[in-house]
């Protein structure tokens, strides 16, 4: 009897393995083919064609008909301040000495008030560094050598002093207007 269980166990193995082999024997990619044959029957979309480029044209440069572009130009009307530019015009004063306003660029300097006392009134001008400033008169701000021409209780006007880009000067007016 003993022999007759371990054969009946043997035999029990032997056909759930063999079972379990004819499950395997079928298509193992039975679901993939399926998928791709699904996928194939779908309806493509339609590619859109390219852009058409218009074709470039190119310049050639013909230097007789055209200035030079490595020679400065002339100007026939040269205006006002050009031509005091480079005589004894225009220019700043380099040899006075420079106030506190004029390290910082005019853009950058606002104006807060103004202090009235008789005749006299200053401007408050609020610098990057919030510091107030008292300037009125004849005083300097920002970079271009500008000098205050009037004050008045809602701007600063003053006149700077610019570079023409011809080896001059000329002048330029410009305003800090009182800010909220």
């Amino acid at each position: 009897m003993k022999w007759g269980c371990n054969n009946m166990l043997r035999w029990l193995t032997a056909i759930a393995v063999s079972g379990s082999m004819a499950a395997c024997t079928g298509k193992p990619t039975a679901d993939l083919e399926d998928y791709v044959k699904e996928t194939k029957s779908q309806q493509r979309s339609a590619i859109e064609p390219l852009p058409e480029f218009e074709p470039y044209e190119s310049f050639i440069y013909l230097a007789h008909e055209h200035r030079d572009p490595f020679t400065p130009p002339t100007f026939a009307h040269a205006p006002k301040s050009v031509a005091q530019a480079g005589g004894s015009g225009i220019k700043p004063d380099f040899e006075r000495p420079r106030e506190p306003l004029e390290e910082y660029p005019l853009d950058s300097l606002r104006m807060v008030g103004t202090l009235e006392q008789d005749q006299d009134s200053w401007a408050l001008v609020l610098d990057t560094e919030d510091t107030i400033h008292r300037v009125q008169h004849g005083n300097y701000l920002g970079q271009n050598y500008g000098k205050i021409i009037r004050v008045s209780e809602f701007e600063v006007e003053l006149m700077e002093i610019i570079p023409d880009g011809l080896g001059g000067w000329m002048e330029r007016q410009a305003s800090i207007a009182i800010s909220e």
